[in-house]
């Protein structure tokens, strides 16, 4: 198979898609390898490298769409690279089609067949692709948070966790899931006390079991709640996740009047629409802004502040799945297994993942 690693456009994101290793992986098994030029110079990966594992290195990324039908990205492609894309080619790369109604549907009428890594699923009800970045995410949501509350970031002035016998400071944690649980183990280290709001009483007693209940306090999920939690924090950590739906709005716009001035607010799911009422996207060149007093952090693709480690982990995750799809060919691959087939979002134009359908009102 025809394989096309094109360098990422959004904003700071350097991550790629594959790294030589894993092109050796795949040109050892005969697939041909296109990389464009500099894809993985801002991690360490030159165009040399991946020209000794066996890539092609083409010069644009009209050649590199040319040349490939199977695209293996990290970042869903923007408007700006449409232009290249067909019903002959398969694009292998977080699409979160549900964050951007108008551009999901332009994306759909490309006629590409679109696989989305945050939906493909594993035989214990996991996300073995979405799982690597969630986890980096939540990690980066408490040292993005803390950096932000200092006062030269427009935050309140204070330093996560505690000093002698100064309070710890308040880290509401909203969403008990993979970056979620990364965010708590992250804010109890940092020595924060921690409230970890969650719907399911079953995995708020895991967390229990996990965490025990030092500097930490397990809240069932409620509008009540939240705003009574919220109230007294310092920073907020938003990770709410549906499968392919776009993120429940947990935090209203109302609820803010009541926060500290200065408090941060950290939307991990801003890729999904974000679960704050009052988020908007962000970038890494200008990540935050103000409302009502509350500076809101919502960058879309926040593990890219660290794509060195963010590309190793989902190469890691990735691989497996980029070599079914190349072996067996796309169909075979689809039809074969249930857990690849469920990323499967767009086809001949039209969405076919149905929870996509839903949260594009199709």
């Amino acid at each position: 198979m025809k394989i096309g690693v094109p360098k990422e456009v959004k904003n700071n994101e350097h991550r790629v898609g594959l790294t030589p290793d894993s092109v050796k992986a795949l040109t050892n098994d005969n697939h041909e390898v296109f990389v464009e030029k500099d894809a993985g110079h801002e991690i360490g990966f030159t165009d040399n490298d991946y020209i000794n594992s066996g890539a092609q290195i083409l010069n644009s990324p009209e050649d590199l769409y040319k040349s490939s039908e199977l695209i293996v990205k990290v970042k869903e492609p923007i408007r700006e690279e449409f232009k290249y894309l067909s019903k002959d080619h398969t694009i292998f790369a977080y699409l979160h089609l549900a964050g951007d109604t108008q551009s999901g549907l332009e994306l759909t009428s490309t006629g590409i067949t679109g696989i989305a890594l945050e939906t493909v699923t594993s035989a214990d009800g996991s996300m073995p692709l979405l799982s690597p970045m969630s986890a980096i995410a939540g990690q980066l949501s408490v040292v993005v948070g803390s950096y932000h509350l200092l006062k030269p970031n427009k935050g309140m002035g204070t330093l996560i966790g505690s000093y002698k016998d100064i309070e710890p400071r308040v880290v509401t944690i909203i969403g008990a899931g993979v970056a979620g649980t990364e965010a708590i183990e992250k804010a109890l280290a940092n020595k924060s006390f921690v409230k970890v709001i969650d719907l399911s009483s079953k995995r708020l007693e895991e967390l229990k079991t996990k965490f025990g209940n030092k500097n930490i306090e397990y809240i069932i999920s409620t509008e009540k709640n939240i705003t009574e939690a919220i109230k007294d924090s310092d920073l907020v950590i938003g990770a709410v996740y549906v499968i392919g739906r776009e993120a429940p709005k947990v935090v209203s716009t109302e609820m803010l009047k009541d926060m500290k001035p200065g408090a941060v607010m950290v939307d991990i799911s801003i890729d999904q629409g974000g679960c704050f009422e009052s988020s908007r996207p962000t970038n890494h060149d200008n990540p935050t802004y103000l409302e009502n007093g509350v500076l809101h952090y919502c960058v879309t693709n926040m593990p890219g502040a660290v794509p060195l480690t963010a590309t190793h982990a989902l190469n890691e995750a990735t691989l497996p799945f980029v070599k079914t799809l190349a072996n067996k060919g796309i169909d075979k691959a689809l039809e074969e297994d249930i857990h690849l087939a469920a990323g499967l979002n767009i086809k001949g134009g039209k969405v076919v993942h149905l929870a996509v359908k839903k949260a594009l009102n199709l």
